[in-house]
C-alpha cells in the first residue's frame, strides 16, 4: 500500500524518499493552528453582527442604515487595523527569538482579545477585536515562512497549502456555528452571541499546545550561527540521521546562501542595512510583486464576502437570517472543499501561475454576473422574485468562491514566503503582508458603505479588479515550483528580466550552466 505521505520522485530529484514523510505534514499542521484563528474570525463576526442577540446588546437594532454601517464597519475593520500592527511588530519577534516564540505568544495574545470580547461593551469588543487583529497579523505573516522554511521544494507549495486548508475549516466552523446558534439557541440573553465569540479559543489554544513540541526553523537557526541545533531540527523534519549527506547537503547550500547575501549587503547584523537591503536591486523587485499579489488579492472581493457574506446573499435576494446564514454556510463548504482540492493536488503539480490565471477568470466571471443581475434585478433595492436568474446568482457566489479557493486564496501567501532571501524573508514578509492587511481593512471597512452607496457597482469594482490581477499574473509572476528557496536568486536576481516568460528562459540557462560547471568539475576530479 503507498504511503499517504511519500511524494513520487522526479528523474532530477535526488532527495531520499523518507524526505516525504509524515513529520513535515505533522509541523504544517501544527503551525496551521494560527490559520485556524484567522479562518474563524473571518467567518464568525459577519454572521454574529447578524444575530438578533448581538444587534440588540450593540445597538444594531435601533440604528439607522447609516448607522448601522459606520457600527459594522468599525467593529469588523478594526480587527484589521489590529493585524497592521501585529504584522509590523512580529517582524521583531520573529527575526530576534524565533518563528516558534512568535506563533505561540500571539496565541496568548490572541486569546486575551477574545477574553475581552466576552463582556459585552462595546468599548471591550473594539479592544478585543485590536488584540486578536494582532495576534492572527502576527502568526500569519510567520506561519508561512516557518513552514516554508522548513520545507522540502518538491511539496512547499502543499506544505503551506495547509495554511489554507486550515483557514478554510475554521471558516466553514465559523459559518456554521452561527448558524447553529441562530436556530438552536434564544436570542433572550447573551448567550446566542457568546458561543461563537467563546470558539475562539479552541484554535488559540490548539496552537499553543501543538507548537511547543515542535522544532524552531533550521534556516532562522543557521542566519543566527547556530548550526548544532539547526543540523538536529533539519535532521529531525527530514527523518533522516544528523550525519546524513543529504542534511549535510542541504545545511551546506544554505550556510552559503546566507554568507552570499551578507557579503552583498555588507553587514552582518545591521538592521538598517536590511531594510536598505529590502530595496536593493534583485530584491526589492519581489517585494513589489508580492505587495501586488497581496493588493489582487483583497480587491477581487474575497473578504467582502467572508465578513459580509450574509449582507452579499441578500443583496441578490436572500432575505431572514437563517436563509442567510445558510447560504452563507454552503459557501465556506465550496470554499474549503476548493482550498483542499488546490493544495493537494494543484499547485505542486501544475504550479502558481497557471492556477492564478485560470482562477482569475472564473473569479472574474461570476463578480460580473452579479453586477449584472444586481442592476437588472434591482436587488439591493427591493427583493427579487425567487427565479432561475437569482439561482444562477446564488451559483455564482459559489463558482466565484470554487475558483478563487482553488488560487487567489492561497498562491499570495505562498509566493512571497518563498521568493524572498533568507536573510530579508522576515522582514520582507512583514512588509508585504502589512499591505495585504491595509488593502483588506480599506474592503471591510468600505463595504457596508459601497452596499449603501454604489449597490451593483460593489461587484462590477471586484470584477474588473480581477481582469487586473489576471493581467497582472500573466506577465510578471513567473513559476516558483520546485525551485529551492536558495535557487530563488536565479529567478529574480538583478540581472533577470522582469517579464515572467523571458525570467523563466533566463531560470532555465542559468540551472544548465550550473549543471554542467558541476559535472565538469566532477569530471576533472575524476581524472585527477
Amino acid at each position: 500500500m503507498r504511503d499517504l505521505f511519500s511524494s513520487k520522485k522526479s528523474a532530477s530529484d535526488n532527495a531520499p524518499k523518507d524526505v516525504y514523510g509524515w513529520r513535515p505534514y505533522l509541523l504544517a499542521f501544527s503551525g496551521s493552528w494560527a490559520s485556524a484563528m484567522y479562518g474563524y474570525d473571518s467567518a464568525f463576526i459577519g454572521g454574529t453582527l447578524a444575530l438578533p442577540s448581538f444587534r440588540r446588546q450593540f445597538g444594531l437594532e435601533e440604528a439607522s442604515d447609516s448607522e448601522r454601517a459606520n457600527l459594522s464597519s468599525n467593529i469588523v475593520s478594526t480587527f484589521q487595523g489590529g493585524a497592521f500592527f501585529g504584522c509590523a511588530m512580529c517582524f521583531y519577534i520573529a527575526e530576534r527569538f524565533g518563528r516558534k516564540p512568535t506563533l505561540i505568544l500571539s496565541a496568548f495574545i490572541f486569546m486575551i482579545g477574545a477574553m475581552l470580547q466576552m463582556f459585552g461593551r462595546l468599548d471591550c469588543l473594539y479592544a478585543g477585536r485590536a488584540l486578536t487583529g494582532w495576534g492572527v497579523g502576527a502568526s500569519a505573516m510567520i506561519l508561512p515562512v516557518y513552514v516554508s522554511e522548513c520545507s522540502p521544494a518538491k511539496i512547499r507549495g502543499r506544505l503551506v497549502g495547509v495554511f489554507e486548508i486550515m483557514l478554510q475549516a475554521a471558516l466553514v466552523c465559523g459559518f456554521w456555528v452561527n448558524y447553529g446558534v441562530n436556530r438552536n439557541v434564544s436570542p433572550e440573553g447573551n448567550r446566542q452571541w457568546h458561543i461563537p465569540v467563546g470558539v475562539q479559543f479552541v484554535p488559540a489554544g490548539m496552537l499553543i499546545i501543538t507548537m511547543l513540541p515542535m522544532i524552531e526553523s533550521p534556516r532562522w537557526l543557521i542566519s543566527h550561527g547556530k548550526l548544532d541545533q539547526a543540523r538536529k531540527n533539519l535532521a529531525w523534519v527530514r527523518n533522516l540521521p544528523e550525519d546524513h549527506q543529504h542534511v549535510s547537503n542541504e545545511i551546506y547550500v544554505i550556510e552559503t546562501a546566507i554568507e552570499h547575501e551578507v557579503r552583498a549587503s555588507g553587514s552582518a547584523g545591521n538592521w538598517r542595512q536590511m531594510f536598505s537591503e529590502l530595496f536593493q536591486r534583485g530584491i526589492r523587485g519581489r517585494v513589489v510583486l508580492c505587495c501586488w499579489l497581496c493588493i489582487f488579492q483583497n480587491f477581487t472581493g474575497i473578504n467582502a464576502v467572508n465578513y459580509f457574506s450574509p449582507t452579499i446573499f441578500r443583496s441578490i435576494g436572500f432575505t431572514g437570517t437563517s436563509v442567510g446564514l445558510l447560504a452563507t454556510g454552503i459557501f465556506g463548504i465550496v470554499k474549503m472543499m476548493a482550498t483542499v482540492l488546490y493544495a493537494g493536488f494543484l499547485v505542486d503539480r501544475f504550479g502558481r501561475r497557471p492556477l492564478l490565471l485560470i482562477g482569475g477568470v472564473g473569479a472574474g466571471f461570476a463578480m460580473f454576473y452579479l453586477a449584472a443581475y444586481s442592476s437588472i434585478s434591482g436587488s439591493f433595492d427591493t427583493v427579487p422574485p425567487q427565479d432561475a436568474g437569482s439561482r444562477a446568482a446564488v451559483a455564482m457566489v459559489y463558482i466565484y468562491s470554487f475558483f478563487y479557493g482553488a488560487s487567489w486564496n492561497g498562491i499570495p501567501w505562498l509566493f512571497t514566503s518563498e521568493v524572498l532571501p533568507t536573510r530579508v524573508r522576515t522582514l520582507g514578509m512583514a512588509f508585504c503582508i502589512c499591505i495585504q492587511w491595509l488593502t483588506q481593512f480599506v474592503i471591510v471597512y468600505s463595504l457596508p458603505h459601497m452596499v449603501l452607496g454604489i449597490k451593483y457597482g460593489t461587484f462590477l469594482l471586484f470584477g474588473c479588479c480581477t481582469v487586473l490581477a489576471i493581467i497582472f499574473a500573466y506577465f510578471f509572476i513567473p513559476e516558483t515550483k520546485g525551485i529551492q528557496l536558495e535557487d530563488m536568486d536565479l529567478l529574480f536576481g538583478p540581472e533577470v528580466s522582469i517579464v515572467a516568460k523571458k525570467a523563466q528562459n533566463q531560470y532555465q540557462e542559468a540551472i544548465a550552466l550550473r549543471t554542467t560547471a558541476v559535472e565538469a568539475k566532477a569530471g576533472n576530479n575524476a581524472q585527477v
